[in-house]
C-alpha cells in the first residue's frame, strides 16, 4: 500500500478521489494507512495460538486454493490478518495484507477487531487499486474474516482459508507482520499510533531492495504490476 506522500505514484480507476483519512473518518471517525514490508528478519519466536479467539468453520480452505498462488507466479494474491495492541491495552489494531508476488505490504488502522471492522478497512484498501489487483486472499479463521462472504460478493474476490495452527501457509504475512512490530513492539497501544508515524515505518519497509525481487523494492515491483492492469 501507499502512504499519502507517494500516492500518486500508482495508477487507479477513474473515479472521483477522496483522501484515505477523509475516506475512513466519515466511516468510523477512524483513520486509514497504507505501506509495504521488507526489511529485517523475524526474530524466530513462534506465536502460540489465540486459545480464546473467535473462530468458525465456513468457507474454502487452503487446499482449493489455486497452485499458481503458492509459486508466486501470479499477481493478484494476498495473505490477510491482523496485529493487535498487547493485552490489557486498548482494541487498537491494524489490519495487514501482502500481495504475494511484489510482497508489498498494506495496514490500515481498524478501531476494533470485528468483522464488520475488518470488511470496511479492506473494501477501503481494495477500492485504492485497479481491477485485478485482488483475485484471491487467504487469512485464518479469526473472527474478524467471519465477513469473507461480503468481501467475495462485493469484491470478486476468492478467499481462503488456512488450516489451523499452521501459520506457514501465510508465511509472508507472518513475517510482514513481524517487521512492522519492530517499529511498534508487543505492548505497544495501536490506538495511540498515529497516521504519519505508521505510513513512515511502511515506506520505509516498503522501499528497501529485496533478494527475492532481484534487489528491486516492493514498491517498484508492485507499481509495474499495476501498469498492466491499467
Amino acid at each position: 500500500m501507499v502512504s499519502r506522500t507517494n500516492h500518486r505514484t500508482f495508477p487507479h480507476r477513474r473515479r472521483r478521489v477522496v483522501s484515505f483519512k477523509t475516506i475512513y473518518r466519515w466511516i468510523y471517525a477512524g483513520r486509514l494507512v497504507e505501506g509495504v514490508i521488507q526489511v529485517l528478519r523475524h526474530k524466530g519466536k513462534r506465536q502460540k495460538p489465540e486459545e480464546t479467539r473467535g473462530k468458525f468453520a465456513i468457507g474454502k480452505t487452503i487446499s482449493d486454493r489455486p497452485k499458481e498462488v503458492r509459486s508466486r507466479e501470479t499477481f493478484g494474491h494476498w495473505e490477510l490478518d491482523t496485529v493487535v495492541s498487547g493485552r490489557g491495552k486498548s482494541k487498537g489494531c491494524v489490519a495487514t495484507l501482502i500481495e504475494h508476488k511484489t510482497r508489498l505490504y498494506t495496514a490500515v488502522f481498524m478501531p476494533d477487531r470485528n468483522a464488520l471492522s475488518m470488511e470496511i478497512a479492506l473494501g477501503v484498501a481494495i477500492s485504492q487499486y485497479p481491477t485485478g489487483t485482488f483475485l484471491t486472499a487467504t487469512a485464518d479463521r479469526g473472527k474478524e474474516f467471519a465477513c469473507y462472504a461480503n468481501l467475495e460478493t462485493t469484491h470478486s474476490l476468492h478467499v481462503y482459508f488456512a488450516d489451523p495452527d499452521s501459520s506457514w501457509q501465510r508465511g509472508s504475512n507472518e513475517n510482514a507482520n513481524g517487521l512492522l512490530q519492530e517499529f511498534f513492539p508487543k505492548g505497544t497501544d495501536l490506538a495511540g499510533v498515529n497516521d504519519d508515524n505508521l505510513a513512515h515505518s511502511l515506506d520505509l519497509i516498503n522501499h528497501r531492495p529485496r533478494k527475492c525481487l532481484g534487489w528491486k523494492t516492493a514498491h517498484k515491483s508492485f507499481a509495474e504490476e499495476l501498469s498492466h492492469l491499467v
